[in-house]
């Protein structure tokens, strides 16, 4: 079966084809552990473990390699470990965050049922690849020493700015391009700043310093993936400047045309209809999401949209994708050898179209399919083991009660409180089909389908 992946590189959707297929390999760039992850940083996490479990049911367990990496130098885990612990010594404080913050990160994406990528390097355990890396971009004319840091001069490699379409000529000092006097060019970018003597810091050719935001992905990439791998991915707000400059330093210090085949990016996430933000008191962590909701639930609510989309996060799409699961728990029931359905592989394979996919599983089950069904979930990663039947059952009878509530109403002829529980059981998420009275005995019988 053919899969098909967007790239954001080319701009169009392309059949995948690994470098090797006995060693697929694919890099997405995980958490900055300065603050427990908030419901958007869930998102990548989530899209690509779909697409690493696709990987290994096409090309097998054994062949497919997963590179997650743990950011945990950057200057906001020196501010937070500033404001959390003033009266540790920095090193021991950054230690506290950054052990509490990675720790909070793992126990939330095994709640939500991601797979442990092959490896999750942290960013800390490979600064002499970063090293060795800056050194030959010097020697190879692309960094230059100013002002006590090392920059990456953008000028030197003449296709910069592929990934997100931006011209050099175009790009102007500003948000996103900081304005230094000590640059050839504003859109330069660090590689290695200096350290005082109570910040973090390693010994290197240009004094002891830290490492800029970019070379660690870089460095680590290449050192667990080679110098050219199959995918990258990320969310869609790391397209520029962090991915572009990921290319920038990687293909400039190999001499290659790419530094990753593919470029896969994820969509936003609002919540409620409405930017995510701590100002807008709208700021919800998974742990927050965990909750409230199993992990099951989190994920097929997530999974619901296709991932190049938008997403807006709300409580009624969380309790529509409980109700869905509950259901179809109820109809699987005890299912030992569970296989995914061939059309939900396709859409898989159909650049991650896991709507299609949940739309051809409501199919399944509505068929009794229940060895497919289960089997699609198994792929997705959705477990249906802890979501009881209680509380599917105990749904079924509130809507049960008042459908004979709204009988009731409308026997009396009370036509306002008739549509009014009508309304309150369609929020349950059962859709009003029909009423048809029984010409023989003069009874109303109502049909509700669960919404699909």
């Amino acid at each position: 079966m053919s899969l098909r992946l967007y790239n954001t590189l080319t701009r169009q959707k392309e059949e995948f084809v690994p470098i090797d297929a006995s060693n697929v390999r694919m890099y997405v760039c995980g958490p900055t552990v300065y603050d427990f992850a908030h419901i958007g940083n869930a998102r990548p996490v989530i899209v690509f473990d779909v697409l690493y479990r696709l990987l290994r049911h096409i090309y097998g367990e054994g062949h497919v390699k997963y590179v997650r990496n743990i950011t945990d130098v950057d200057d906001k885990i020196n501010e937070r470990a500033l404001r959390d612990f003033p009266e540790l010594p920095l090193n021991d404080a950054i230690a506290r965050v950054t052990a509490k913050t990675a720790d909070q990160f793992q126990a939330d994406v095994k709640a939500l049922g991601c797979l442990e990528p092959t490896v999750q390097p942290r960013a800390t355990d490979n600064i002499v690849g970063m090293i060795e890396m800056i050194s030959t971009l010097i020697t190879k004319g692309h960094a230059y020493v100013a002002a006590g840091e090392v920059l990456f001069g953008v000028d030197s490699m003449k296709d910069y700015g592929q990934l997100s379409n931006r011209k050099l000529k175009d790009q102007k000092a500003g948000a996103r391009v900081a304005v230094d006097a000590h640059k050839k060019n504003p859109a330069d970018f660090v590689l290695w700043k200096l350290s005082s003597a109570d910040e973090p810091g390693w010994e290197s050719p240009w004094g002891r310093g830290r490492p800029g935001w970019h070379i660690e992905c870089s460095a680590m990439s290449k050192r667990y993936l080679g110098e050219v791998f199959d995918i990258h991915g990320g969310g869609l707000d790391l397209i520029f400047p962090h991915h572009e400059n990921e290319i920038a330093q990687s293909r400039c210090v190999h001499g290659t045309d790419v530094m990753a085949n593919v470029w896969m990016h994820n969509g936003f996430l609002q919540v409620e209809g409405q930017k995510m933000s701590k100002s807008l008191g709208n700021f919800t962590t998974i742990a927050d999401v965990l909750k409230d909701w199993s992990g099951e639930v989190a994920r097929f609510n997530m999974l619901r949209t296709h991932y190049r989309q938008p997403i807006d996060w709300t409580v009624a799409s969380l309790e529509e994708s409980k109700n869905i699961l509950l259901d179809w728990r109820d109809r699987i029931g005890d299912v030992m050898t569970p296989r995914p359905d061939a059309e939900v592989v396709a859409a898989l394979s159909d650049d991650l179209n896991t709507h299609g996919a949940i739309t051809r599983m409501h199919i399944l089950a509505k068929n009794g399919s229940v060895v497919a069904l289960l089997g699609s979930l198994e792929l997705l990663g959705i477990g249906l083991a802890t979501l009881p039947r209680e509380q599917n059952v105990l749904v079924k009878k509130q809507v049960e009660e008042l459908i004979e509530a709204r009988n009731q109403a409308r026997n009396a002829k009370d036509w306002k409180r008739a549509d009014e529980i009508r309304e309150e059981i369609a929020s349950k998420y059962y859709v009003y089909l029909s009423d048809l009275k029984d010409p023989a005995t003069g009874v109303i019988k109502t049909t509700w389908e669960m919404r699909r």
